[in-house]
């Protein structure tokens, strides 16, 4: 197979995003299992969302089958149905009314921007800024559930949700690495 990035930066940062995202989508996993699936089905849901991801970006890095406007479209697709399933229709309850709308509002504001940068048909016409951004309101989304996580009592699930927390943030990543260079190219 053939790369389709030859820059050994780029191929760091990918390489990077695809080894953290499996470790944190096994991390998930063995919460599923060690929980039980009656306690963390969402989870396997997103899951799959989160590995299509992965899936994508190794097919796209190694040239394979997609061209991209379908990874552009597809990744955009998934990481978009992850915000609004995790983020927004069943967000996780935040006793703290600051951090639970701060984390509503920029959900919302990336699912808008996802909509509006990525599900068009013009792909020439986003900017680096605009793939930035988006990386950035789910990093800091990340932060204020981790910081919510560590003003709560700990428990069993904390070190998990702790890891589970920044799986979309690490693919996000990895997508604005892609997108950034398909774009150059």
């Amino acid at each position: 197979m053939e790369l389709r990035f030859k820059d050994k930066g780029t191929i760091f940062n990918i390489v990077v995003t695809i080894f953290a995202a499996l470790v944190s989508v096994g991390t998930m996993l063995y919460g599923v299992w060690h929980f039980g699936v009656e306690q963390t089905w969402p989870e396997l849901v997103l899951n799959l969302f989160y590995i299509a991801c992965v899936v994508m970006i190794l097919m796209y890095f190694f040239n394979y089958r997609i061209t991209t406007d379908q990874f552009n479209y597809w990744c955009s697709v998934c990481v978009g149905v992850t915000v609004l399933l995790r983020d927004i229709l069943f967000a996780p309850p935040l006793p703290f009314y600051s951090l639970r709308l701060a984390c509503l509002t920029l959900s919302v504001a990336m699912l808008l921007m996802l909509t509006y940068f990525y599900a068009r048909k013009d792909w020439k016409t986003y900017s680096k800024g605009n793939l930035w951004m988006i990386c950035i309101i789910d990093i800091i989304i990340a932060v204020l559930y981790n910081i919510d996580i560590l003003l709560e009592p700990a428990d069993a699930t904390s070190t998990y949700m702790m890891v589970e927390i920044w799986i979309r943030p690490t693919i996000t990543y990895g997508l604005v690495a892609c997108f950034v260079k398909g774009k150059e190219e």
